[in-house]
């Protein structure tokens, strides 16, 4: 176990009866401190991993640590861990006051102990004054707040969230986004987070797992995540891209679309089939004469802070672009882009394979 590592998974599988396994041999490290999201779409196993943590169900094989003591026996309420549910799971017969204290309750706390915990915990929220306010009067971002500031008055070491925030309007959630962010950083306990919605992940993790079909896809910084994407899923999943086939002729050099372009890809093999990656908004406008493509813009959406092109190559490859310029449907136009812009992915590459490639063009002074 890292020397900093809070959590560890060592090849943890999870299978209810006959069925397919949910979690299928995961392994990883979670360090304390940190704010890890666990990211991917529906039934890809991200709640199964919480559960797990959290004590609610066993692991059907492996081991799961906690500060290098293995739990897998281990009852929830000997745990250093609280968990906010995306229901929020509150007493609709108790106040505010009393949600939040109830677990102190529960630990036989005296009554002036508990009303210095419970204030603190309203106060990190932004809830102070509301002690005395009934559940059922409050609105749905009060209410998370009231979860979160009952789990945080526990002190736990680990704080799991399962989707906390998806039954809230954008605004609320953008907001609660905010609160979140700023508690684990004040507090420094290691959050972990599950959603599926990407750009939440991106905008609130010191860390991502990026989940499918119950196995951890990808795991990194957000930046690692969008701007190295292991393999089409992530690509895909995690932000709008371009993925393309194409042909890596050699190191610095691939081909797509009846050309060749530099990128900065190193490690692969020499006329490999491969896949490439170029994110809508590193596609830039141009005229005809200066664009690397020529393209026929089908569609145009305005964005808010950027249009949204939709057009076609004369292959009939499908390009999105992100853009302040407006394209009219029906032109013709250029695009340009970076040999940085490009992302090349291997067939099957596993992450360990990934990471060796990564730091090959790295050390090489190509950093991307």
């Amino acid at each position: 176990m890292g020397e900093n590592a809070i959590i560890r998974f060592d090849q943890v599988t999870k299978q209810y009866d006959q069925d397919e396994p949910v979690l299928k041999a995961v392994s990883f490290e979670i360090e304390r401190g940190k704010f890890y999201t666990l990211l991917g779409p529906s039934g890809c196993g991200k709640t199964t991993i919480l559960r797990l943590i959290a004590g609610f169900i066993e692991p059907s094989q492996g081991s799961i640590y906690l500060n290098d003591v293995k739990i897998n026996k281990v009852p929830p309420n000997e745990r250093q861990v609280n968990t906010v549910f995306q229901d929020y799971a509150l007493f609709p017969h108790l106040n505010v006051y009393e949600n939040v204290a109830f677990g102190l309750r529960i630990k036989k706390m005296k009554n002036d102990v508990i009303s210095e915990k419970v204030s603190e915990a309203l106060r990190l929220v932004n809830l102070e004054g509301y002690e005395k306010r009934q559940i059922t009067e409050m609105s749905g971002g009060q209410r998370q707040r009231v979860a979160i500031a009952r789990a945080i008055v526990n002190e736990p070491e680990v704080l799991l969230l399962d989707e906390p925030l998806s039954a809230l309007d954008l605004k609320l959630r953008t907001e609660m986004q905010y609160v979140l962010r700023e508690l684990q950083q004040r507090l420094g306990i290691t959050f972990i987070f599950v959603t599926h919605d990407q750009e939440e992940a991106l905008a609130m993790s010191d860390e991502i797992f990026v989940m499918n079909q119950g196995v951890i896809q990808q795991s990194g910084t957000p930046n690692d995540i969008y701007d190295e994407p292991i393999n089409r899923f992530v690509a895909d999943f995690v932000g709008e891209s371009n993925i393309v086939p194409a042909v890596m002729i050699e190191d610095n050099l691939v081909e797509f679309n009846g050309r060749r372009f530099e990128c900065v890809d190193q490690g692969l093999r020499p006329n490999e089939n491969v896949e490439i990656v170029i994110r809508p908004e590193d596609l830039e406008i141009t005229s005809l004469e200066q664009g690397k493509l020529r393209v026929k813009v089908d569609t145009q959406l305005f964005r808010g802070v950027h249009y949204e092109i939709s057009c076609y190559d004369e292959s009939g490859q499908e390009w999105l672009v992100h853009s302040t310029k407006r394209a009219e449907p029906g032109s013709m136009i250029g695009l340009q882009f970076e040999p940085e812009a490009i992302h090349v992915m291997r067939f099957g590459e596993t992450e360990e394979e990934f990471d060796k490639r990564l730091e090959s063009y790295e050390v090489s002074g190509h950093v991307t």
